[in-house]
């Protein structure tokens, strides 16, 4: 491949290194040789596994943060995509690869952006700095959490953060996420009492016992939503009970279950409502609550208002704010008081085999980047 743009080439060079969550192989180095060109600041930090680093460029404020990961997801089976997923492939316009559009493709319009802006305002305002982990895809126990309470530690607060998470949904500036719904899941263990179906007498069906209380956990409307977000969603993710025979009634059933919920509602409050419907049914349980994170929301201020602009600025039209979606890491960003948003490339091929993003897309990003900090800094 030749005559790439400074954006496409990035990208394909960060695409062919095959960083599967949390190996990142060189990438970030790709990343910070180029921001040590432009005068950034880099400190690396490898927390177990996971490499991560934070660079920074300037000590004014308001410090504008890129936030984002160089892991990506397995590939699925290999021999389903059309073309090596990490060996980038340029058809039509439209690069393949695994990590094109989530989040590679923006990690390098990122970079590119700042290089132009560093160009033609080398004395900039504020601050700028790069936040950027291999563990987004993964646990995310090493990652950015941990880089900001190192952050935190220094007395280091980010003002305004962006997240190169794909948000677009037909169009590159169609969507900006600027904010998240919470997430909490549960483990639920109902015990009963093991024995033969034929003497049900005997013994005690957990699954029997559990399973009017899930089916009124399932019909309850736990909020109904806000200007920004949609009401909190309860779903059962996974069942599982029984030895695999047929003629054997279960001691207990292990159930999984998630909320996905609004700024409505709080951990606690879930929790203990849930609670009460599972002591009302009179089984023995128990159960053990995993929070992923928090809602958050940017509802408005300058960063979401440079957004827009600059997005009307390159594409012509009006971006829409969205709360839907699953988590990113900027559930770990915006407690600390930061204004977060996400603006990335369409989302339609992620973790998919054959993963795309089209090339002019990734060159109008990097604009949209580069605009964005001109209204800021």
């Amino acid at each position: 491949m030749t005559n790439l743009s400074p954006t496409v080439q990035l990208a394909s060079d960060l695409i062919n290194i095959d960083s599967i969550t949390p190996d990142d192989k060189g990438c970030q180095e790709l990343m910070i040789k180029r921001l040590e060109a432009i005068g950034f600041s880099i400190e690396r930090l490898r927390l177990g596994e996971v490499d991560n680093f934070w660079a920074k460029r300037g000590a004014a404020k308001p410090l504008f943060v890129f936030a984002g990961h160089t892991d990506v997801v397995p590939t699925g089976p290999v021999a389903q995509w059309h073309t090596p997923p990490f060996e980038t492939t340029i058809n039509d316009g439209i690069l393949y690869g695994r990590g094109a559009a989530d989040m590679k493709g923006s990690l390098a319009a990122m970079v590119t952006a700042c290089e132009r802006f560093v160009e033609n305002h080398p004395n900039h305002q504020g601050a700028i700095g790069f936040l950027i982990t291999s563990d987004e895809e993964g646990p995310a126990i090493n990652g950015t959490v941990k880089v900001i309470e190192y952050l935190q530690d220094k007395d280091e607060f980010i003002d305004m953060c962006l997240v190169g998470e794909p948000s677009c949904t037909n169009q590159l500036g169609d969507t900006i996420k600027n904010g998240r719904r919470g997430s909490l899941g549960a483990k639920l263990i109902v015990k009963g009492i093991q024995g033969h179906v034929a003497y049900p007498h005997l013994a005690k069906n957990p699954i029997h016992q559990v399973a009017p209380a899930l089916a009124e956990l399932t019909s309850i409307e736990w909020d109904q939503g806000n200007e920004f977000f949609p009401s909190t969603s309860f779903q059962i993710s996974n069942i599982n009970s029984g030895t695999g025979a047929t003629n054997v009634i279960p001691g207990e059933v292990e159930v999984l279950f998630n909320f996905r919920f609004s700024t409505e509602l709080t951990q606690e409050k879930i929790a203990s409502r849930v609670e009460k419907i599972l002591d009302s049914h009179g089984f023995d349980y128990d159960l053990e609550w995993v929070l992923s994170g928090h809602p958050f929301l940017t509802a408005e201020g300058a960063l979401v208002e440079a957004a827009q602009a600059s997005i009307k600025a390159i594409t012509g039209i009006e971006t829409e704010l969205s709360t839907a979606g699953g988590t990113s890491d900027g559930r770990f960003i915006a407690p600390t008081g930061s204004q977060v948003i996400e603006i990335g490339p369409l989302n339609a091929t992620i973790h998919k085999v054959n993963e795309c993003v089209g090339t002019q897309e990734l060159d109008d990003l990097s604009l949209i980047y580069e605009k964005i900090l001109e209204k800021l800094l």
